[in-house]
């Protein structure tokens, strides 16, 4: 039996990682906003992953917990709600165009991107932080496309929401 879950679990972890990103790098329309009031907990086990740190190893690292995370729930969304929270440094990530930001010189290999997105099939979604777009001048339409990218009026108010309402918290670091 083991192994045939491990088969799964591996299977479904390999797409997620290595799942083609349609539209990773495109640039459209800004993501949808939420609301504190928007942000609910649907299912009995829900953590947030706070990213506020610029340094790609350790966002890969986040994303590889994430994916673990996921695994031993068999990758189902309805055992399981997994957010990453970002602000400062940590939506650099998710700029489809960085030109213009602290971090237009910076290499991201478009890859974790991907990896991420691959995550995103299982629930995974992003809120990133209205008031560091604002404070470092950033045009929110520099965001890449997705619909599990939100904008919350504060990352650090929506980490503390998000744990009011009982979701467990993890920074890797």
């Amino acid at each position: 039996m083991t192994s045939s879950k491990t088969s799964r679990r591996g299977f479904i972890g390999a797409l997620a990682l290595s799942g083609a990103a349609i539209g990773a790098s495109r640039v459209a329309a800004a993501p949808a906003k939420l609301s504190m009031s928007d942000i609910k907990k649907d299912t009995d086990v829900a953590c947030l992953y706070h990213c506020d740190f610029g340094d790609v190893q350790r966002f890969s690292q986040m994303l590889t917990n994430i994916n673990n995370h996921l695994s031993v729930y068999e990758f189902d969304p309805m055992r399981v709600k997994l957010v990453i929270v970002a602000h400062g440094a940590g939506i650099k990530f998710f700029l489809a165009d960085r030109s213009g930001t602290p971090w237009e010189k910076d290499q991201i290999d478009e890859d974790i991107y991907k990896r991420f997105v691959g995550l995103t099939k299982f629930g995974v979604e992003a809120y990133l932080c209205e008031i560091t777009y604002k404070r470092q001048k950033i045009d929110m339409a520099k965001t890449r496309d997705g619909a599990f990218l939100k904008f919350v009026p504060s990352g650090v108010a929506t980490v503390a929401e998000l744990q009011g309402k009982g979701f467990a918290y993890l920074k890797v670091g």
